[in-house]
């Protein structure tokens, strides 16, 4: 780390995040449970292999097309124990609420969290509420964390690609972080832009109807795909080829990427997942995700190759070809 003070980028999930967790926190800490960096932690207890994650949510404004930051602390935390291979079945909240908060606000919060758990089919078991003085905090800060149970068959990581693997994505990139920008900014379009905020535990039941054909699964949530993939080329030792013209991004979310000077690949998604198969089971995965609503625009958008082991690099529209490098900078501070 060159920096002797926490930047925004330390929260960016990408170059600069990586090393304050591989040059800081991983020395401290490091276990065979931690050392992964997968989104859980997998743990055996008594023979019986469990998921385990926990997130913090800040995410301004807290409110915003599509959903708010109570939702998303669920359904982020539901996703992230689900990208472990797991069945989701409890998490936690931790409220931080700065003195002077709107009841109302916190009433209508707290309605999404269990409309949230509902719909994910888990139950909120335990929390905590804390309160700080007024400026002390933003609004309100969740945290939230959850366990679930692995099927014994299920070994999925990213440090399982394997050369020959395709890469499935459940639909369009970057909704959610041009959702929250476009709030943030006050911008106004023809066309409504939407956080993709969803729970993907019953999409990712589908998917590993073949468990051995699945081996990695992760959602692209700060950093975005780009960077999602750079994580798992470097944990797996393999190259990873990405095809441009089949990226799904959505006209209207495009458009005000380009207005501001925004690539959609490494922009926030908080309702999408990359899902490395292998290419036998590669359409069979593909048809089963497009009979779920959160999979109905699924497609496959690159291939775990043999060469550039540890990159990433995209085949473009013309033929050529250029490095998807990991995010290095911050550029949308807050959007989880």
């Amino acid at each position: 780390m060159t920096s002797d003070k926490i930047l925004l980028d330390h929260g960016s999930g990408g170059r600069i995040s990586h090393h304050l967790t591989a040059d800081l926190l991983l020395p401290l800490f490091t276990n065979e449970f931690l050392s992964p960096l997968n989104d859980g932690a997998i743990l055996d207890l008594n023979g019986d292999r469990f998921a385990f994650s926990t997130d913090t949510f800040v995410v301004d404004p807290i409110f915003f097309p599509g959903g708010d930051i109570g939702d998303l602390a669920v359904n982020g935390t539901v996703n992230d124990v689900a990208m472990c291979g797991a069945e989701p079945m409890y998490v936690s909240m931790g409220l931080i609420l700065e003195e002077g908060f709107p009841m109302g606000n916190l009433k209508t919060i707290l309605a999404s969290m269990k409309k949230a758990v509902e719909q994910a089919g888990v139950l909120l078991v335990t929390g905590d509420t804390k309160v700080v003085p007024k400026g002390a905090a933003d609004k309100i800060f969740i945290n939230t964390s959850g366990i679930g149970a692995i099927n014994p068959q299920v070994r999925v990581g990213s440090d399982q690609a394997r050369a020959g693997d395709k890469i499935i994505i459940n639909g369009s990139m970057a909704d959610h972080g041009m959702a929250v920008m476009a709030q943030r900014e006050g911008l106004r379009f023809d066309t409504a832009i939407k956080s993709d905020t969803a729970a993907l535990n019953h999409l990712v039941r589908k998917i590993l109807a073949n468990p051995r054909a699945v081996h990695v699964l992760r959602d692209p949530t700060r950093g975005g795909v780009g960077t999602a993939l750079n994580e798992i080329a470097m944990q797996s030792g393999a190259g990873i080829k990405l095809f441009e013209s089949a990226l799904p991004v959505k006209p209207e979310v495009a458009g005000i990427c380009e207005l501001l000077g925004f690539d959609p690949l490494y922009v926030a998604n908080e309702g999408k997942l990359l899902a490395f198969v292998d290419s036998d089971a590669a359409e069979a995965v593909l048809a089963a995700m497009r009979n779920d609503p959160d999979g109905k625009d699924a497609c496959i958008i690159g291939e775990v190759v043999a060469d550039h082991p540890g990159k990433v690099y995209m085949e473009t529209r013309i033929g050529g070809h250029r490095i998807v490098d990991m995010l290095s900078g911050e550029q949308l501070p807050r959007i989880c």
